[in-house]
């Protein structure tokens, strides 16, 4: 729902561009930089193991901004299907790792509601990229999100909502239950508007 102004903001995008130029003067890759942000992000495991939840902070909002060079990167430079394969696949990954850390964190407070909430993210990342193979292979392009490597089909909860409400998970580690319930009862709605818009356009 956010996705769409998120990706408008000044103050996002002209940082993210500025460094992806640098980024091409010394040689970087797309890849490389999506492939780095994830290693980084794989950090957030041992962090909330240990419960240390401002590292798995800085993990998550590390591995964010590399996800958004990495796209700024590729605009200047090369735009391929494999990098936006790669890119989309390691997200799902970290989104799901993210979580659980989390059960990890705390078995007995947090596994009911990490289940609850990955599978929630079956709902919506099935319906996000089933969507996203039928489009291209009826050559439906998106116009709101035009520059993405994929049909981008919206909802209520994308990457900007899923991104704050990991952000509150490391800030009130203590609400995770009651957070991850709420948010997975926005990812099941997600998914019922996703499965009826999807349905209706391919129909």
């Amino acid at each position: 729902m956010l996705d769409h102004w998120t990706l408008k903001l000044k103050i996002i995008k002209h940082p993210l561009s500025y460094v992806a130029h640098i980024l091409k003067t010394i040689g970087c890759r797309p890849n490389q930089i999506t492939l780095t942000g994830f290693l980084i992000g794989l950090g957030i495991l041992p962090a909330l193991i240990f419960q240390n939840y401002w590292l798995a902070l800085v993990c998550i909002l590390v591995n964010r901004i590399f996800d958004g060079l990495d796209g700024a990167l590729a605009r200047i430079t090369e735009v391929s299907d494999g990098g936006a394969y790669l890119d989309i696949v390691l997200d799902f990954i970290f989104y799901s790792l993210v979580v659980f850390g989390f059960a990890l964190a705390d078995p007995e407070a947090n596994s009911l509601a990490a289940c609850a909430l990955l599978f929630s993210f079956i709902g919506t990342g099935s319906s996000f990229l089933a969507f996203a193979i039928l489009a291209e292979r009826r050559g439906i392009h998106s116009i709101i999100y035009p520059h993405k490597g994929i049909y981008y089909l919206g909802g209520l909860t994308e990457g900007t909502e899923t991104i704050l409400c990991f952000v509150l998970f490391c800030i009130f580690p203590g609400y995770f239950p009651i957070l991850a319930f709420c948010f997975a009862g926005m990812c099941f709605l997600t998914t019922l508007s996703r499965v009826f818009s999807g349905f209706q356009t391919l129909r």
